[in-house]
């Protein structure tokens, strides 16, 4: 028999830990080890056996969530989900939460509340499942993504043809500037802090969606723009692209690439969820295909799922140089490694070294 995915709850919340036994009990991939009411008794149980995933509230007395993360992380790593209630004005703690080491954050509104949880009940669950994935040892600090929960419920999974039509051919000849597109989700947030970190004020233009839920892309593109030399902001319709600037897609928003002449800007878009979400990197990457074309660098980083590997082909096949992080440095080899088996990824790179790939594919410009 498969051997189910273990989670220890953690919840000040009778309710909600109530709540959470009995969406996650309801796959049969995974049991519930234990729950506690705080840290110190969720200690004692660690002592007894481990789990493969803990979920961990955020607020809670005697010691918050954030201070026992750390203290797991730097003692036993356990692939840990924040369970927040927080909003938008909670968005520096959540990213504080992925910076100390959880692999993903779940926001729910009414947390405990079952009603509100049922809608919610398949994210949670595909969430935990991914977690259980990750690769905490092989990395200095295993952050992830935040997810909302979708209020559209189980959605159906939706290509990218609901936003733009297919490439139609390879396109234009090469101009004399580069875009870079990159795609990521679970672990993406320091991967991409570490990757933005090593380019220059002078990189090329860059577009980027990080699955992230509304609001809380804002707060993660200024904590970047603080760190590095480049220049980060949450993208705005109508952006322009430009050598030494960054644009991250807003949650809950489709990002576009689109040309007039030699210039790119951005097309910041609602619309449906595809490949289950929004933003999706296969928008992202099929509108580079289709505007840029050889003039594109498309690089898939660390996330569950296969967002994105279907519009790294497409990137491909119009003559875009494409790069995908190893499975190494990966938090979660999922996105890369779907890219891979479709044959559309040029160079598989460790994490480290995409940044020094990007400036030396600049050079040939």
């Amino acid at each position: 028999m498969r051997k189910k995915i273990r989670v220890l709850i953690i919840d000040d919340s009778a309710s909600v830990r109530q709540t959470l036994t009995h969406v996650l009990e309801q796959d049969p991939d995974i049991e519930i080890m234990a729950v506690a009411s705080d840290p110190f008794v969720a200690a004692r149980k660690l002592l007894e056996e481990t789990p493969d995933v803990i979920t961990l509230d955020v607020e809670m007395p005697r010691m918050d969530g954030i201070t026992f993360l750390r203290k797991l992380m730097s003692q036993r790593p356990i692939p840990v989900v924040m369970c927040s209630s927080l909003t938008e004005a909670g968005s520096e703690t959540l990213l504080q939460a992925l910076e100390a080491g959880a692999v993903d954050v779940i926001l729910k509104s009414k947390i405990g509340a079952a009603d509100s949880l049922a809608d919610d009940a398949m994210r949670i669950r595909e969430v935990v499942k991914s977690a259980s994935h990750a690769r905490l040892s092989t990395v200095r600090r295993a952050a992830g993504t935040i997810r909302t929960a979708s209020p559209e419920g189980p959605a159906k999974k939706l290509s990218a043809d609901v936003m733009l039509p297919p490439p139609t051919g390879r396109a234009m000849a090469k101009t004399t500037e580069m875009v870079v597109c990159v795609g990521a989700s679970t672990g993406g947030t320091e991967a991409l802090r570490e990757f933005l970190e090593a380019l220059p004020a002078n990189a090329p233009g860059m577009v980027i969606v990080q699955h992230m839920p509304e609001k809380f892309t804002a707060a993660f593109a200024k904590r970047l723009n603080g760190l590095c030399e480049v220049e980060v902001k949450e993208a705005v319709d109508g952006d322009p692209v430009l050598r030494g600037h960054v644009l991250i897609a807003p949650g809950d928003k489709h990002m576009l690439l689109e040309r007039q002449g030699a210039r790119y800007h951005v097309s910041v878009k609602t619309g449906p969820l595809v490949s289950r979400h929004r933003p999706s990197v296969d928008v992202l990457f099929r509108s580079a295909a289709r505007s840029a074309g050889s003039n594109a660098m498309g690089i898939i980083m660390t996330g569950m799922g296969d967002d994105g590997a279907l519009g790294m082909l497409e990137m491909h096949q119009a003559g875009a140089y494409t790069v995908a992080q190893d499975e190494a440095s990966s938090i979660v080899f999922g996105m890369p490694k779907e890219a891979i088996a479709k044959g559309g990824v040029d160079r598989i790179l460790p994490l480290d070294q995409i940044a020094r790939e990007v400036l030396m594919t600049q050079q040939k410009f």
